[in-house]
């Protein structure tokens, strides 16, 4: 069974810079699918990127983060990751990891089947 566990939320300045971590227990992470989602207070959980599993080869954003946000995967670290650059006010949120065993594009959280406690990030202006 994996279980994902994120870390490196915290407060910085629009524009800064944050990478979150999602590492995750069990021999077989490297073949899921890993997803960030995030929720900000008072609204709706919504999906921020994904990678496939394996290679990692395809990738998803959210229009919101395109050219800001890059996801990533090490299997050797059993770890994906989440850059974030440039960030602004309306990024704040937990953000959240969940892995799953298949990924639907149109619809990230289908497949997810393991989901993390996640990872405060607050961005000032």
């Amino acid at each position: 069974q994996v279980e994902v566990v994120e870390s490196g939320g915290g407060l910085v300045q629009a524009g800064g810079s944050l990478t979150l971590s999602c590492v995750a227990s069990g021999r077989t992470f490297g073949s899921y699918a890993t997803a960030w989602f995030r929720q900000a207070p008072g609204k709706e959980r919504e999906s921020v990127a994904a990678i496939t599993g394996g290679d990692g080869r395809i990738t998803y954003y959210t229009d919101s983060v395109k050219g800001r946000f890059t996801i990533s995967r090490d299997n050797a670290k059993n770890t994906v990751y989440l850059q974030m650059n440039s960030l602004k006010t309306e990024d704040t949120a937990n953000y959240y990891c969940a892995a799953g065993t298949r990924l639907y594009s149109s619809d990230y959280a289908r497949g997810m089947n393991v989901w993390g406690r996640g990872t405060l990030v607050t961005v000032s202006s």
